[in-house]
């Protein structure tokens, strides 16, 4: 019986003009560590900001880890499944959403491209993906709001300030921007053992690069007897040079300084919030084991993240917590009847990786670095080109795996996933008893 072809879509098309231009595309690949090599390339005179972004706590072994992860976990595919006509769309926190992909919270930006968050914000804002601005970006959250423009779907990371004032005031400036949900970032009470930096005291915050959200705050800055300022510090960073002009006595220097030390002071303090912390943000906001916390106190959803590896060595893989996280009925409950969103976040470089994510229990993810690569290659053009074809690769892989829309693959471990080992050397596969 003759079948007519599925009509175009965004996804197929921008696909299918690769081929049509007879041309590749902006960042003259797709594979995933092919287009890390080429930033590697692209930044060679300016490496020691590309292995900031690169590099993780201790040996890496957990951002290894969160690879290894996602081989470890093997599709099943479904045959004969009428998948034809295909839908990524689906709906995070009341938000509905091109498909369930965000860009993460990348500090610092501007290390890797002239035009840091702006670039960012707007690909997000021109493919339509919602976007998570990192409270250590290197613009501040007014001007990559007016970058996502008015249509722009974003959220804020919020960094906690240790005073209450600053806090409250960071809080009003995201919600006043169009930041519609707030995502707290628990982990980073202090920064975790990084080796390379440690090695070469390597900190461009400390030198005023990525604390632009407290210079641009009002509370803050007055504290200081300053106006706010909105600042796209000098692409490249040059730590050696700004060291220099301090000692040489450039006050403008000095003071930039001085101040990243103020604002690092408020959000990189070292005290450990607690559980009842939290609620005080919950309540100037919208007015397995943590997990379950966050459903008690009212938390709307968690993101699963081990910050990529970056804050601790030999710590288990994201998507390893994700499992466990997915096994609690308590979660599975929350979940079922709206009342907690999961994302997950760590690991993620193509569509199988998504499916994987999403087959396990959550309901969106979260992109970092290659982002943070496509940047650095080639700007706006370049994340653009990251998010279609992630979009792109999930839309073709689900379609073959059997499942014609991307809410029927969440939760779908048992049917889609097994856990495998094929061994070290030997052609055994032994299938996981979990």
């Amino acid at each position: 019986m003759a079948s007519q072809p599925p009509p175009p879509n965004k996804w197929i098309s921008w696909l299918s003009q690769i081929y049509s231009s007879g041309k590749g595309p902006v960042l003259g690949t797709v594979d995933a560590q092919e287009i890390e090599d080429k930033a590697r390339e692209v930044m060679k005179d300016n490496s020691i900001a590309y292995l900031y972004a690169l590099k993780s706590a201790g040996t890496c072994s957990t951002d290894d880890a969160n690879r290894k992860a996602f081989e470890r976990w093997k599709i099943v595919p479904r045959m004969l499944n009428n998948a034809t006509l295909r839908n990524v769309e689906t709906t995070i926190l009341g938000m509905k959403v091109s498909s369930p992909i965000f860009v993460g919270p990348i500090g610092k930006q501007g290390l890797v491209h002239a035009d840091g968050e702006l670039a960012t914000a707007r690909a997000a804002a021109a493919v339509g993906v919602p976007m998570v601005l990192s409270s250590s970006a290197s613009r501040s959250l007014e001007d990559v709001a007016e970058a996502n423009g008015l249509n722009g779907q974003r959220w804020y990371q919020f960094y906690w300030p240790r005073s209450p004032d600053v806090a409250l005031s960071v809080l009003k400036r995201a919600k006043e921007n169009g930041y519609t949900a707030l995502v707290i970032t628990v982990d980073t009470m202090i920064i975790g053992w990084r080796s390379h930096d440690h090695r070469i005291g390597y900190s461009p915050a400390g030198h005023g690069f990525g604390v632009q959200q407290g210079m641009a705050d009002p509370v803050f800055m007055k504290r200081h007897g300053l106006v706010a300022r909105h600042e796209r510090p000098k692409f490249p960073f040059d730590q050696e040079e700004i060291r220099k002009k301090a000692a040489a006595g450039d006050e403008e220097t000095k003071q930039s300084m001085f101040l990243a030390s103020q604002w690092l002071a408020e959000t990189g303090f070292g005290i450990f919030r607690t559980w009842d912390d939290l609620q005080f943000v919950k309540d100037n906001w919208d007015a397995v084991n943590d997990a379950e916390k966050a459903i008690d106190i009212g938390i709307h959803g968690i993101i699963v993240s081990n910050h990529g590896g970056r804050q601790i060595d030999g710590a288990i893989a994201s998507l390893d917590a994700l499992d466990m996280i997915m096994r609690s009925q308590k979660v599975l409950d929350a979940q079922k009847s709206g009342k907690l969103t999961v994302l997950f976040d760590s690991g993620i470089r193509t569509g199988s990786d998504i499916i994987k994510a999403l087959a396990i229990g959550a309901q969106g993810v979260l992109i970092a670095r290659p982002i943070v690569y496509g940047l650095a290659i080639a700007g706006q053009a370049g994340v653009e080109q990251i998010l279609m074809q992630s979009i792109c690769d999930l839309h073709v892989t689900m379609g073959l795996c059997g499942f014609s829309d991307v809410n029927d693959l969440i939760g779908k471990r048992d049917e889609l996933l097994v856990k495998v080992d094929y061994g070290v050397g030997t052609r055994t596969l032994v299938k996981s008893l979990m």
